[in-house]
Protein backbone atom coordinates (compact mmCIF):
# COMPACT_ATOMS: atom_id res chain seq x y z
CA UNK A 1 0.00 0.00 0.00
CA UNK A 2 1.16 3.53 -0.80
CA UNK A 3 -0.01 6.83 0.67
CA UNK A 4 0.13 10.20 -1.10
CA UNK A 5 -0.28 13.27 1.12
CA UNK A 6 -0.81 16.61 -0.68
CA UNK A 7 0.12 19.34 1.82
CA UNK A 8 1.53 22.26 -0.16
CA UNK A 9 -1.17 24.75 0.90
CA UNK A 10 -0.21 27.93 2.78
CA UNK A 11 -2.60 27.31 5.68
CA UNK A 12 -3.72 30.94 5.61
CA UNK A 13 -6.83 30.30 7.76
CA UNK A 14 -4.59 29.06 10.60
CA UNK A 15 -2.31 32.09 10.68
CA UNK A 16 -0.31 33.25 12.60
CA UNK A 17 0.54 29.65 13.53
CA UNK A 18 1.45 28.73 9.95
CA UNK A 19 3.75 31.68 9.28
CA UNK A 20 6.78 29.69 10.46
CA UNK A 21 5.45 26.09 10.47
CA UNK A 22 3.41 24.37 7.71
CA UNK A 23 -0.10 23.54 8.90
CA UNK A 24 0.33 19.74 8.69
CA UNK A 25 3.19 20.00 11.18
CA UNK A 26 1.14 21.85 13.81
CA UNK A 27 0.98 19.49 16.81
CA UNK A 28 -2.31 18.03 18.00
CA UNK A 29 -2.06 16.15 21.31
CA UNK A 30 1.71 16.14 20.96
CA UNK A 31 2.04 14.87 17.37
CA UNK A 32 1.99 16.75 14.06
CA UNK A 33 -1.34 16.59 12.23
CA UNK A 34 0.22 14.78 9.25
CA UNK A 35 1.81 12.15 11.50
CA UNK A 36 -1.51 11.39 13.19
CA UNK A 37 -3.16 11.23 9.75
CA UNK A 38 -0.82 8.62 8.27
CA UNK A 39 -0.83 6.61 11.52
CA UNK A 40 -4.64 6.54 11.47
CA UNK A 41 -4.63 5.40 7.83
CA UNK A 42 -2.09 2.68 8.56
CA UNK A 43 -4.35 1.45 11.38
CA UNK A 44 -7.25 0.73 8.98
CA UNK A 45 -5.04 -1.06 6.43
CA UNK A 46 -4.48 -4.81 6.64
CA UNK A 47 -1.16 -4.65 4.84
CA UNK A 48 2.09 -2.71 5.42
CA UNK A 49 2.61 0.79 4.06
CA UNK A 50 5.45 0.63 1.52
CA UNK A 51 5.84 4.29 0.55
CA UNK A 52 4.52 7.66 1.65
CA UNK A 53 4.81 10.63 -0.69
CA UNK A 54 4.50 14.13 0.74
CA UNK A 55 3.65 16.89 -1.73
CA UNK A 56 4.91 20.16 -0.30
CA UNK A 57 5.87 23.73 -1.11
CA UNK A 58 9.18 25.31 -0.18
CA UNK A 59 9.11 24.21 3.45
CA UNK A 60 12.88 23.81 3.96
CA UNK A 61 15.17 20.83 4.51
CA UNK A 62 14.35 20.51 8.22
CA UNK A 63 10.65 19.97 7.45
CA UNK A 64 11.49 17.54 4.66
CA UNK A 65 13.67 15.48 7.00
CA UNK A 66 10.89 15.45 9.61
CA UNK A 67 8.46 14.08 7.02
CA UNK A 68 10.91 11.36 5.95
CA UNK A 69 11.17 10.35 9.62
CA UNK A 70 7.37 10.20 9.91
CA UNK A 71 7.29 7.73 7.00
CA UNK A 72 10.15 5.68 8.41
CA UNK A 73 8.39 5.44 11.79
CA UNK A 74 5.73 3.39 9.97
CA UNK A 75 8.30 1.23 8.22
CA UNK A 76 7.74 3.03 4.90
CA UNK A 77 9.99 4.81 2.45
CA UNK A 78 9.43 8.58 2.49
CA UNK A 79 9.36 10.61 -0.73
CA UNK A 80 9.25 14.39 -1.10
CA UNK A 81 7.57 16.04 -4.11
CA UNK A 82 6.99 19.72 -4.83
CA UNK A 83 3.91 21.63 -6.01
CA UNK A 84 5.22 25.01 -7.09
CA UNK A 85 1.84 26.45 -8.11
CA UNK A 86 -1.60 25.88 -6.57
CA UNK A 87 -3.58 24.51 -9.53
CA UNK A 88 -6.07 22.27 -7.74
CA UNK A 89 -6.35 18.89 -6.08
CA UNK A 90 -5.81 16.81 -9.23
CA UNK A 91 -2.64 18.74 -10.07
CA UNK A 92 -1.37 18.35 -6.51
CA UNK A 93 -1.77 14.56 -6.49
CA UNK A 94 -0.13 14.23 -9.90
CA UNK A 95 3.04 15.80 -8.51
CA UNK A 96 3.69 12.36 -6.98
CA UNK A 97 3.13 10.49 -10.27
CA UNK A 98 6.50 8.74 -9.96
CA UNK A 99 5.15 6.56 -7.13
CA UNK A 100 1.59 6.09 -8.43
CA UNK A 101 1.07 2.38 -9.06
CA UNK A 102 -0.74 -0.45 -7.31
CA UNK A 103 -2.90 0.13 -4.24
CA UNK A 104 -2.83 3.81 -3.37
CA UNK A 105 -4.41 6.02 -0.73
CA UNK A 106 -4.60 9.78 -1.24
CA UNK A 107 -5.08 11.80 1.97
CA UNK A 108 -5.13 15.57 2.18
CA UNK A 109 -3.29 16.72 5.29
CA UNK A 110 -5.78 19.09 6.89
CA UNK A 111 -8.12 16.54 8.41
CA UNK A 112 -8.12 13.76 11.00
CA UNK A 113 -10.72 11.06 11.48
CA UNK A 114 -12.01 8.17 13.53
CA UNK A 115 -13.09 4.99 11.79
CA UNK A 116 -14.22 1.58 13.02
CA UNK A 117 -13.67 -0.39 9.80
CA UNK A 118 -10.79 -2.10 8.03
CA UNK A 119 -10.08 -0.99 4.48
CA UNK A 120 -11.56 -3.41 1.92
CA UNK A 121 -8.76 -3.25 -0.64
CA UNK A 122 -10.63 -5.54 -3.06
CA UNK A 123 -12.84 -2.57 -4.06
CA UNK A 124 -12.00 -0.56 -7.17
CA UNK A 125 -12.04 2.55 -5.06
CA UNK A 126 -13.29 3.94 -1.75
CA UNK A 127 -14.14 7.57 -1.08
CA UNK A 128 -14.33 8.40 2.62
CA UNK A 129 -17.30 10.59 3.48
CA UNK A 130 -19.13 12.10 6.42
CA UNK A 131 -22.62 13.55 6.72
CA UNK A 132 -22.54 17.34 7.15
CA UNK A 133 -25.14 19.99 7.92
CA UNK A 134 -24.08 22.39 5.14
CA UNK A 135 -22.60 20.61 2.11
CA UNK A 136 -22.11 23.76 -0.02
CA UNK A 137 -18.46 24.10 1.04
CA UNK A 138 -17.51 20.52 0.13
CA UNK A 139 -17.33 18.02 -2.66
CA UNK A 140 -20.20 15.56 -2.11
CA UNK A 141 -21.30 12.16 -3.41
CA UNK A 142 -24.63 10.57 -4.31
CA UNK A 143 -25.31 6.86 -3.75
CA UNK A 144 -27.50 4.28 -5.46
CA UNK A 145 -29.53 1.51 -3.79
CA UNK A 146 -26.47 -0.79 -3.81
CA UNK A 147 -24.39 1.77 -1.88
CA UNK A 148 -22.24 2.57 -4.90
CA UNK A 149 -21.32 6.17 -5.65
CA UNK A 150 -23.20 7.49 -8.67
CA UNK A 151 -22.12 11.15 -8.75
CA UNK A 152 -19.36 13.47 -7.54
CA UNK A 153 -20.35 17.12 -7.19
CA UNK A 154 -17.86 19.84 -6.25
CA UNK A 155 -19.32 22.46 -3.83
CA UNK A 156 -22.96 22.25 -5.00
CA UNK A 157 -24.94 25.49 -5.00
CA UNK A 158 -28.21 23.55 -4.53
CA UNK A 159 -28.73 20.51 -2.31
CA UNK A 160 -27.92 17.19 -3.97
CA UNK A 161 -26.39 15.25 -1.05
CA UNK A 162 -25.09 15.80 2.48
CA UNK A 163 -22.32 13.18 2.23
CA UNK A 164 -19.16 15.28 2.11
CA UNK A 165 -15.88 13.93 0.75
CA UNK A 166 -13.44 14.31 3.65
CA UNK A 167 -10.30 14.20 1.52
CA UNK A 168 -9.22 10.55 1.85
CA UNK A 169 -9.43 8.20 -1.15
CA UNK A 170 -8.41 4.60 -1.88
CA UNK A 171 -7.61 3.39 -5.40
CA UNK A 172 -6.91 -0.24 -6.26
CA UNK A 173 -4.98 0.86 -9.37
CA UNK A 174 -2.79 3.92 -8.81
CA UNK A 175 -1.57 3.84 -12.41
CA UNK A 176 -5.13 4.21 -13.69
CA UNK A 177 -5.69 7.15 -11.35
CA UNK A 178 -2.52 8.79 -12.71
CA UNK A 179 -3.72 8.39 -16.31
CA UNK A 180 -7.03 10.07 -15.52
CA UNK A 181 -5.40 12.94 -13.65
CA UNK A 182 -2.99 13.47 -16.53
CA UNK A 183 -5.93 13.53 -18.96
CA UNK A 184 -7.33 16.58 -17.12
CA UNK A 185 -4.03 18.43 -17.39
CA UNK A 186 -3.44 17.50 -21.03
CA UNK A 187 -6.95 18.62 -22.03
CA UNK A 188 -7.10 21.63 -19.68
CA UNK A 189 -10.28 20.38 -17.98
CA UNK A 190 -10.96 22.64 -15.00
CA UNK A 191 -13.75 23.26 -12.52
CA UNK A 192 -13.91 26.66 -10.85
CA UNK A 193 -10.53 27.48 -12.40
CA UNK A 194 -8.63 24.46 -11.05
CA UNK A 195 -7.94 20.83 -11.90
CA UNK A 196 -10.17 18.88 -9.50
CA UNK A 197 -9.89 15.27 -8.43
CA UNK A 198 -13.69 14.96 -8.68
CA UNK A 199 -13.40 15.39 -12.46
CA UNK A 200 -11.00 12.44 -12.62
CA UNK A 201 -13.30 10.36 -10.41
CA UNK A 202 -16.21 11.06 -12.78
CA UNK A 203 -14.15 9.88 -15.77
CA UNK A 204 -13.13 6.71 -13.95
CA UNK A 205 -16.72 6.00 -12.89
CA UNK A 206 -18.00 6.53 -16.43
CA UNK A 207 -15.43 3.97 -17.65
CA UNK A 208 -16.73 1.35 -15.21
CA UNK A 209 -14.82 1.92 -11.97
CA UNK A 210 -17.08 1.27 -8.98
CA UNK A 211 -16.54 3.53 -5.99
CA UNK A 212 -17.90 2.72 -2.54
CA UNK A 213 -18.24 5.14 0.38
CA UNK A 214 -16.12 4.71 3.49
CA UNK A 215 -18.11 6.14 6.39
CA UNK A 216 -16.03 7.54 9.24
CA UNK A 217 -17.21 7.79 12.83
CA UNK A 218 -15.89 11.31 13.26
CA UNK A 219 -14.26 13.83 10.95
CA UNK A 220 -11.98 16.38 12.58
CA UNK A 221 -11.01 19.58 10.81
CA UNK A 222 -7.77 21.50 11.37
CA UNK A 223 -8.58 24.41 9.10
CA UNK A 224 -8.52 27.28 11.60
CA UNK A 225 -7.67 28.00 15.23
CA UNK A 226 -11.02 27.08 16.77
CA UNK A 227 -11.31 23.89 14.71
CA UNK A 228 -7.76 22.82 15.59
CA UNK A 229 -8.30 23.42 19.31
CA UNK A 230 -11.49 21.34 19.11
CA UNK A 231 -9.63 18.58 17.26
CA UNK A 232 -6.97 18.60 19.98
CA UNK A 233 -9.75 18.13 22.53
CA UNK A 234 -11.28 15.19 20.66
CA UNK A 235 -7.94 13.45 20.08
CA UNK A 236 -7.05 13.78 23.76
CA UNK A 237 -10.34 12.06 24.58
CA UNK A 238 -9.52 9.23 22.12
CA UNK A 239 -6.09 8.57 23.64
CA UNK A 240 -6.78 9.38 27.29
CA UNK A 241 -6.04 5.80 28.37
CA UNK A 242 -2.47 6.15 27.10
CA UNK A 243 0.36 7.67 29.14
CA UNK A 244 0.51 11.12 27.58
CA UNK A 245 2.05 13.07 30.47
CA UNK A 246 5.84 12.85 30.48
CA UNK A 247 7.62 11.51 33.56
CA UNK A 248 10.00 14.49 33.37
CA UNK A 249 7.26 17.05 34.12
CA UNK A 250 8.12 19.18 37.16
CA UNK A 251 5.11 20.03 39.35
CA UNK A 252 5.12 22.63 42.13
CA UNK A 253 1.71 23.30 43.65
CA UNK A 254 0.18 22.45 40.29
CA UNK A 255 -2.69 20.27 39.08
CA UNK A 256 -3.09 18.54 35.71
CA UNK A 257 -6.77 17.88 34.93
CA UNK A 258 -6.83 14.99 32.48
CA UNK A 259 -6.96 14.34 29.64
CA UNK A 260 -3.88 16.41 28.76
CA UNK A 261 -0.71 15.91 26.77
CA UNK A 262 2.35 17.30 28.56
CA UNK A 263 5.74 16.95 26.87
CA UNK A 264 9.29 16.50 28.11
CA UNK A 265 10.83 18.87 30.67
CA UNK A 266 7.71 20.99 31.19
CA UNK A 267 7.57 23.04 34.42
CA UNK A 268 4.17 23.75 36.02
CA UNK A 269 4.11 26.02 39.10
CA UNK A 270 1.09 27.38 40.98
CA UNK A 271 -1.26 26.50 38.16
CA UNK A 272 -4.13 24.36 36.94
CA UNK A 273 -3.71 22.90 33.45
CA UNK A 274 -6.55 21.04 31.75
CA UNK A 275 -8.69 19.46 30.76
CA UNK A 276 -7.93 19.17 27.04
CA UNK A 277 -4.60 21.02 27.03
CA UNK A 278 -1.51 20.02 25.04
CA UNK A 279 1.82 21.44 26.24
CA UNK A 280 5.01 21.08 24.19
CA UNK A 281 8.47 20.26 25.51
CA UNK A 282 10.51 22.70 27.61
CA UNK A 283 7.57 25.00 28.30
CA UNK A 284 7.09 26.75 31.64
CA UNK A 285 3.66 27.74 33.01
CA UNK A 286 3.31 29.68 36.27
CA UNK A 287 0.40 31.29 38.15
CA UNK A 288 -2.08 30.29 35.46
CA UNK A 289 -5.35 28.47 34.83
CA UNK A 290 -5.52 27.01 31.31
CA UNK A 291 -8.04 24.72 29.64
CA UNK A 292 -8.91 23.52 26.11
CA UNK A 293 -5.77 24.91 24.46
CA UNK A 294 -2.62 24.05 22.50
CA UNK A 295 0.69 25.41 23.80
CA UNK A 296 3.80 24.52 21.83
CA UNK A 297 7.45 24.12 22.85
CA UNK A 298 9.97 26.38 24.60
CA UNK A 299 7.27 28.83 25.67
CA UNK A 300 6.89 30.77 28.94
CA UNK A 301 3.47 31.68 30.33
CA UNK A 302 2.91 33.61 33.56
CA UNK A 303 -0.21 34.96 35.24
CA UNK A 304 -2.86 33.97 32.69
CA UNK A 305 -6.33 32.50 32.81
CA UNK A 306 -7.40 31.41 29.34
CA UNK A 307 -9.21 28.78 27.26
CA UNK A 308 -9.83 27.96 23.56
CA UNK A 309 -6.37 29.23 22.67
CA UNK A 310 -3.27 28.42 20.60
CA UNK A 311 0.21 29.53 21.57
CA UNK A 312 3.22 28.92 19.33
CA UNK A 313 6.86 27.99 19.92
CA UNK A 314 9.32 30.20 21.82
CA UNK A 315 6.62 32.61 23.01
CA UNK A 316 6.71 34.70 26.21
CA UNK A 317 3.39 35.86 27.69
CA UNK A 318 2.91 37.78 30.91
CA UNK A 319 -0.41 39.49 30.35
CA UNK A 320 -4.01 38.78 31.31
CA UNK A 321 -6.17 37.34 28.53
CA UNK A 322 -9.23 35.10 28.18
CA UNK A 323 -8.44 33.77 24.69
CA UNK A 324 -5.18 33.87 22.77
CA UNK A 325 -3.99 33.05 19.26
CA UNK A 326 -0.31 33.93 19.04
CA UNK A 327 2.33 32.53 16.70
CA UNK A 328 6.00 31.59 17.14
CA UNK A 329 8.67 33.91 18.52
CA UNK A 330 6.27 36.51 19.93
CA UNK A 331 6.30 38.27 23.29
CA UNK A 332 3.15 39.66 24.91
Amino acid sequence: MKIIVPMAGRGSRLRPHTLTVPKPLIPVAGKPIVQRLVEDIAAVCDEPIEEIGFIIGDFGKEVEQHLIEVAESLGAKGNIYYQEEALGTAHAILCAKEMMGGKTIVAFADTLFRADFKLDDSKDGIIWVQQVADPKAFGVVKLDSNNNITDFIEKPEEFVSDLAIIGIYYFKDGEYLKDNLQYLIDNDIKDKGEYQITEALERMKAAGTKFAPGQVVEWLDCGNKNATVNTNQRVLEFIKDQNIVSDSVQLENAIIVTPCYVGENVTLKNCVVGPHVSVGANTSIENAVISNSIIQSDTTIKGLNFTNSMVGNKVKINKSAKQISIGDYNEL
